[in-house]
């Protein structure tokens, strides 16, 4: 629990260089990978890296980090945990 917040607090940066380069932080976890598709869970939500011969040729997990090589042509955030969890409790409220 202590570790998820800990990750939580970790500012998220992403670095794209000339479409071929991607440094990131702020990683919580993989959530799954291929070469066409990366999906990360981030600390600004959920991130999906789409593209072609993508691998990631750094991955600190613990530290945050991942760096992907190969051509993005999309990076895709979707809705943060905290935001979903915040309208599951708003939600839970109105229909008490």
């Amino acid at each position: 629990m202590q570790e998820r917040q800990a990750d939580q607090n970790k500012n998220h940066v992403l670095v794209l260089n000339h479409r071929h380069s991607l440094q990131l932080t702020g990683v919580v976890d993989v959530l799954s990978f291929d070469s066409a598709e990366i999906v990360l869970e981030t600390t600004e939500g959920m991130l999906m890296i789409k593209g072609s011969d993508l691998h990631m040729s750094h991955l600190a997990i613990d530290a945050g980090e991942v760096h992907v090589d190969g051509m993005m042509d999309s990076l895709t955030y979707s809705e943060s945990h905290k935001m979903s969890k915040q309208a599951g409790k708003i939600l839970g409220r109105l229909f008490k």
